[in-house]
């Protein structure tokens, strides 16, 4: 199915699959989208817009062209420049809601997730890489909770974040470094990030630890925790703080894969893989401040899971939606373009599912539910 002739020909059944107009206007005005009713006529109007920019991947001229023939507004392309780069928090917002619609994920002891992941971008005309999306996702608010778009030369960190005490903080190995992980504590958050071989390790009392040997002794599909400490601080007299390592030995199968992965780039790049480093490839480890009694082994690696099916989800708009190139240099403008992308995917996809198998009339109805009605995790609330 073809969002752009959704777009032209099926927007309603489109409008179906979110929040009401009412709710789309009311959202609109307090995110600043809009301010006040001049061409753009209502909500829906400038997301319409937003989508055919950002997902057929239309400059402002043709979108205004495009506006204009099928008779949606009627504005120029410098009006559309302005009235984009004040929707760009709003589609986040949106864009937030659609994808926590679709999570399956049940929080034990009512934590606060936090997913934070980051990706590089291309400017038009660019061959390398010109910025970087950070990005952290609150799953208990039902919203994206940070959007960051920098310069490629800044690099992953937590520190541009701000945690909340409760917070659970999920991230990829990238982030398993002193300064971030410290500041997650000082915020009385938690983390739970992808272990960075490189760290170093102590037992508890600040004694010898063996991760080689530890991860050694796990039985197959069976997973581990074991105490350790970490310091946190280059400052030798500042005590190491006690977390936990939960490991998981991989499948055979997933185990050479990610070996395989690792001698392809150490070829590229021309270097070797330490032998340590190939054994340890076949693991999954986690390092996390939580305790045993909040959240279990099989638990930690359930969250993290979840955290490794988003990345994937992201990895795959990616590809098929260009997401790495963006028709905008101005940041503000590319963050409507970026969101634009994501909620138009999001949306297609449902609109494809109820037509395959919701109902005989493929789309989701509006109005005042029934007493008998069934809630449909396809069609959100109104």
């Amino acid at each position: 199915m073809d969002l752009k002739e959704s777009l032209e020909h099926e927007w309603p059944y489109l409008l179906s699959f979110l929040p009401t107009e009412r709710q789309l206007e009311q959202t609109a005005k307090s995110w600043g989208a809009i301010q006040r009713i001049r061409a753009v006529d209502k909500a829906s109007t400038l997301l319409r817009l937003a989508l055919v920019y950002g997902f057929c991947g239309y400059s402002l001229r043709q979108t205004a062209a495009w506006a204009e023939a099928a008779e949606v507004a009627s504005l120029s392309d410098v009006a559309l420049l302005k009235r984009f780069r004040k929707a760009s928090e709003w589609l986040g917002y949106l864009l937030g809601n659609k994808l926590a619609e679709r999570s399956a994920v049940q929080l034990p002891h009512q934590a606060r997730l936090r997913l934070i992941d980051a990706t590089t971008i291309c400017a038009p005309g660019s061959t390398g890489t010109d910025w970087r999306v950070h990005l952290g996702f609150d799953l208990g608010a039902w919203a994206i909770s940070d959007i960051q778009l920098t310069q490629a030369d800044e690099g992953e960190s937590l520190d541009r974040y701000a945690f909340k005490s409760g917070d659970l903080v999920v991230a990829d190995r990238g982030y398993s470094n002193r300064s971030g992980l410290r500041h997650v504590l000082e915020a009385k958050a938690h983390f739970l990030v992808l272990l960075n071989s490189t760290t170093p390790l102590r037992g508890p009392g600040n004694t010898d630890f063996d991760l080689l040997s530890a991860v050694r002794s796990l039985p197959e599909a069976q997973a581990g925790s074991f105490d350790v400490e970490i310091q946190l601080s280059a400052r030798e007299k500042t005590p190491p703080v006690p977390v936990r390592l939960v490991a998981l030995r991989k499948s055979e199968a997933a185990a050479e894969e990610a070996r395989k992965k690792l001698l392809r780039k150490a070829n590229r790049n021309g270097t070797k893989v330490q032998l340590r480093t190939l054994e340890l490839a076949g693991y999954i480890l986690v390092l996390t401040s939580t305790r045993s009694d909040k959240l279990s082994p099989e638990e930690v690696l359930e969250i993290y899971r979840f955290r490794w099916q988003i990345e994937l989800v992201f990895k795959r708009l990616k590809g098929l939606l260009h997401l790495d190139r963006l028709p905008a240099k101005d940041p503000e403008l590319a963050r409507t373009a970026l969101f634009s992308k994501l909620l138009a995917a999001l949306l297609l996809e449902e609109l494809t599912h109820a037509y395959l198998s919701i109902s005989p009339w493929g789309y989701c109805l509006r109005g005042e539910p029934t007493s008998f009605a069934v809630a449909d995790p396809q069609c959100p609330a109104t």
